[in-house]
Protein backbone atom coordinates (compact mmCIF):
# COMPACT_ATOMS: atom_id res chain seq x y z
CA UNK A 1 0.00 0.00 0.00
CA UNK A 2 1.09 3.38 -1.21
CA UNK A 3 1.73 6.29 1.59
CA UNK A 4 -0.71 8.01 0.54
CA UNK A 5 -3.47 5.46 0.90
CA UNK A 6 -1.94 4.50 4.33
CA UNK A 7 -2.87 8.00 5.46
CA UNK A 8 -6.53 7.93 4.51
CA UNK A 9 -6.94 10.94 2.74
CA UNK A 10 -7.01 11.81 -1.15
CA UNK A 11 -4.21 13.83 -2.99
CA UNK A 12 -6.07 17.05 -2.89
CA UNK A 13 -6.71 16.99 0.90
CA UNK A 14 -2.88 16.02 1.31
CA UNK A 15 -2.26 19.31 -0.55
CA UNK A 16 -4.26 21.42 1.26
CA UNK A 17 -2.95 20.41 4.39
CA UNK A 18 0.66 21.18 3.02
CA UNK A 19 -0.42 25.15 1.87
CA UNK A 20 -2.11 25.76 4.79
CA UNK A 21 0.89 24.63 7.03
CA UNK A 22 2.97 26.81 4.28
CA UNK A 23 0.87 30.02 4.72
CA UNK A 24 1.11 29.52 8.56
CA UNK A 25 4.67 29.03 8.47
CA UNK A 26 4.41 32.73 6.39
CA UNK A 27 2.51 33.87 9.74
CA UNK A 28 5.14 32.71 11.59
CA UNK A 29 7.95 34.76 10.12
CA UNK A 30 5.67 38.03 10.63
CA UNK A 31 4.82 36.86 14.28
CA UNK A 32 8.31 36.27 15.20
CA UNK A 33 9.61 40.41 13.26
CA UNK A 34 6.74 41.44 15.62
CA UNK A 35 7.80 40.25 18.62
CA UNK A 36 11.40 40.55 17.40
CA UNK A 37 12.31 37.30 18.27
CA UNK A 38 15.31 36.05 15.40
CA UNK A 39 15.16 32.76 16.76
CA UNK A 40 11.07 32.62 15.29
CA UNK A 41 11.88 34.36 12.11
CA UNK A 42 14.84 32.27 11.20
CA UNK A 43 12.99 28.89 12.03
CA UNK A 44 9.99 29.49 10.45
CA UNK A 45 11.69 30.86 6.98
CA UNK A 46 14.51 27.50 6.90
CA UNK A 47 11.21 25.59 7.33
CA UNK A 48 9.20 27.47 4.48
CA UNK A 49 12.12 27.10 2.30
CA UNK A 50 12.46 23.40 2.71
CA UNK A 51 8.63 23.14 1.65
CA UNK A 52 9.33 23.82 -1.47
CA UNK A 53 12.16 21.29 -1.57
CA UNK A 54 9.78 18.68 -3.17
CA UNK A 55 9.10 21.83 -5.53
CA UNK A 56 12.57 22.51 -6.60
CA UNK A 57 13.26 18.57 -7.08
CA UNK A 58 10.36 18.40 -9.42
CA UNK A 59 11.39 21.31 -11.68
CA UNK A 60 15.05 21.28 -11.93
CA UNK A 61 15.70 17.18 -11.34
CA UNK A 62 12.67 15.84 -12.49
CA UNK A 63 12.12 14.05 -9.20
CA UNK A 64 8.61 13.31 -8.39
CA UNK A 65 7.50 13.01 -5.02
CA UNK A 66 4.77 11.61 -3.64
CA UNK A 67 1.90 14.53 -2.08
CA UNK A 68 2.09 12.62 1.19
CA UNK A 69 5.62 12.41 1.61
CA UNK A 70 5.55 16.31 0.75
CA UNK A 71 3.35 16.30 3.80
CA UNK A 72 5.45 14.33 6.18
CA UNK A 73 8.09 17.03 5.12
CA UNK A 74 6.00 19.71 5.80
CA UNK A 75 4.23 18.28 9.14
CA UNK A 76 7.91 18.07 10.23
CA UNK A 77 9.14 21.97 9.95
CA UNK A 78 6.08 23.28 10.35
CA UNK A 79 5.66 21.60 14.10
CA UNK A 80 9.53 22.34 14.82
CA UNK A 81 8.78 26.26 13.88
CA UNK A 82 5.32 26.34 15.93
CA UNK A 83 7.38 24.58 18.88
CA UNK A 84 9.55 27.85 18.87
CA UNK A 85 7.02 30.19 18.59
CA UNK A 86 4.64 28.64 20.88
CA UNK A 87 0.62 29.67 20.98
CA UNK A 88 -0.92 32.72 21.02
CA UNK A 89 -0.87 34.33 24.79
CA UNK A 90 1.59 31.76 26.34
CA UNK A 91 4.21 33.03 28.11
CA UNK A 92 6.86 29.93 27.00
CA UNK A 93 7.16 28.18 23.78
CA UNK A 94 5.95 24.96 23.28
CA UNK A 95 9.38 23.22 23.04
CA UNK A 96 9.17 24.38 27.09
CA UNK A 97 5.67 24.05 27.92
CA UNK A 98 4.85 20.84 26.44
CA UNK A 99 7.13 17.89 27.98
CA UNK A 100 6.53 15.77 24.84
CA UNK A 101 7.12 18.25 22.12
CA UNK A 102 10.80 17.87 21.33
CA UNK A 103 10.32 14.39 21.62
CA UNK A 104 7.82 14.97 18.40
CA UNK A 105 9.86 16.77 16.61
CA UNK A 106 12.53 14.91 17.04
CA UNK A 107 10.95 11.55 16.10
CA UNK A 108 9.18 12.94 13.26
CA UNK A 109 12.58 15.10 11.75
CA UNK A 110 14.43 11.94 12.25
CA UNK A 111 11.86 9.85 9.99
CA UNK A 112 12.36 12.27 7.19
CA UNK A 113 16.36 11.35 8.02
CA UNK A 114 15.62 7.81 7.78
CA UNK A 115 13.62 7.83 4.56
CA UNK A 116 16.45 9.89 2.76
CA UNK A 117 18.71 7.87 3.59
CA UNK A 118 17.16 4.72 2.90
CA UNK A 119 15.54 5.89 -0.59
CA UNK A 120 18.97 6.88 -1.80
CA UNK A 121 21.45 4.01 -0.64
CA UNK A 122 17.92 2.12 -2.06
CA UNK A 123 18.32 3.90 -5.37
CA UNK A 124 21.81 3.57 -5.79
CA UNK A 125 21.89 -0.55 -5.07
CA UNK A 126 19.05 -0.09 -7.84
CA UNK A 127 21.04 1.55 -10.05
CA UNK A 128 24.33 -0.25 -9.79
CA UNK A 129 24.57 -4.16 -10.20
CA UNK A 130 27.98 -4.54 -8.51
CA UNK A 131 25.97 -3.22 -4.89
CA UNK A 132 23.86 -5.32 -2.85
CA UNK A 133 22.47 -4.20 0.31
CA UNK A 134 19.97 -6.92 2.35
CA UNK A 135 17.82 -6.01 4.50
CA UNK A 136 19.43 -6.76 7.62
CA UNK A 137 22.56 -4.54 6.73
CA UNK A 138 19.83 -1.75 5.43
CA UNK A 139 18.12 -1.93 8.57
CA UNK A 140 21.04 -1.11 10.61
CA UNK A 141 22.26 1.19 7.83
CA UNK A 142 19.34 3.67 8.90
CA UNK A 143 19.70 3.60 12.46
CA UNK A 144 23.39 4.43 12.12
CA UNK A 145 22.69 7.36 8.98
CA UNK A 146 20.01 8.41 11.56
CA UNK A 147 22.17 8.45 14.52
CA UNK A 148 25.24 9.86 12.77
CA UNK A 149 23.06 12.97 11.55
CA UNK A 150 21.61 13.44 15.25
CA UNK A 151 24.95 13.95 16.95
CA UNK A 152 25.86 16.33 14.02
CA UNK A 153 22.76 18.50 14.94
CA UNK A 154 23.84 18.36 18.45
CA UNK A 155 27.16 19.69 17.76
CA UNK A 156 25.26 22.48 16.01
CA UNK A 157 22.96 23.03 18.55
CA UNK A 158 26.03 22.89 21.11
CA UNK A 159 27.83 25.37 18.83
CA UNK A 160 25.23 27.81 18.27
CA UNK A 161 24.26 27.61 22.22
CA UNK A 162 28.27 28.98 22.80
CA UNK A 163 28.16 31.39 20.55
CA UNK A 164 24.83 33.04 21.57
CA UNK A 165 26.48 33.37 24.97
CA UNK A 166 29.87 34.47 23.91
CA UNK A 167 28.06 37.02 22.19
CA UNK A 168 25.33 38.19 24.06
CA UNK A 169 22.81 37.27 21.97
CA UNK A 170 19.62 35.10 21.90
CA UNK A 171 20.09 31.56 20.74
CA UNK A 172 18.06 30.27 17.66
CA UNK A 173 18.87 26.87 18.76
CA UNK A 174 18.92 25.52 22.37
CA UNK A 175 20.79 22.99 23.74
CA UNK A 176 19.40 21.69 27.44
CA UNK A 177 22.45 19.38 28.85
CA UNK A 178 23.66 16.02 28.08
CA UNK A 179 20.78 14.57 29.63
CA UNK A 180 18.22 16.50 27.15
CA UNK A 181 20.83 15.45 24.38
CA UNK A 182 20.21 11.97 25.35
CA UNK A 183 16.86 11.62 25.12
CA UNK A 184 17.20 13.55 21.53
CA UNK A 185 19.08 10.54 20.19
CA UNK A 186 16.75 8.59 21.75
CA UNK A 187 14.11 9.57 19.91
CA UNK A 188 16.13 9.94 16.89
CA UNK A 189 16.91 6.35 16.65
CA UNK A 190 12.98 5.64 17.23
CA UNK A 191 12.26 7.65 14.07
CA UNK A 192 14.85 5.15 12.47
CA UNK A 193 13.09 2.30 13.48
CA UNK A 194 9.72 3.95 12.41
CA UNK A 195 10.71 3.84 9.13
CA UNK A 196 13.14 0.33 8.94
CA UNK A 197 10.00 -1.34 9.96
CA UNK A 198 7.05 0.15 8.47
CA UNK A 199 8.18 2.87 6.23
CA UNK A 200 10.60 1.48 4.02
CA UNK A 201 7.57 -0.16 2.27
CA UNK A 202 5.55 3.43 1.14
CA UNK A 203 9.15 4.58 -0.25
CA UNK A 204 8.80 2.18 -2.81
CA UNK A 205 7.88 4.93 -5.55
CA UNK A 206 10.94 7.39 -4.45
CA UNK A 207 13.19 4.48 -4.60
CA UNK A 208 11.66 3.86 -8.50
CA UNK A 209 12.34 7.59 -9.33
CA UNK A 210 15.62 8.21 -7.86
CA UNK A 211 16.99 4.97 -9.51
CA UNK A 212 15.77 6.38 -12.73
CA UNK A 213 16.97 9.45 -12.44
CA UNK A 214 20.56 8.08 -12.00
CA UNK A 215 19.89 6.69 -15.18
CA UNK A 216 18.69 3.12 -15.03
CA UNK A 217 15.43 2.54 -16.42
CA UNK A 218 14.67 -0.81 -15.81
CA UNK A 219 15.17 -0.91 -12.07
Amino acid sequence: MRLRDRLGLSTRRQRQLSRVMQVSLIGLVFVGLYEGNAGIVLNAAIGLGVTHLPAVLERDYQISMDPALTLWITAAVFLHALGTAGLPGAAVNLYRSVWWWDHLTHTLSSSIVAATGYATARAIELHSDGVSLPDRFMFVFILLFVLAFGVFWEVIEFGVTVVASLTGTRSILVQYGLDDTMLDLLFDTLGGVIVAVWGTAHLTDLVGVLSDRFGRTDA
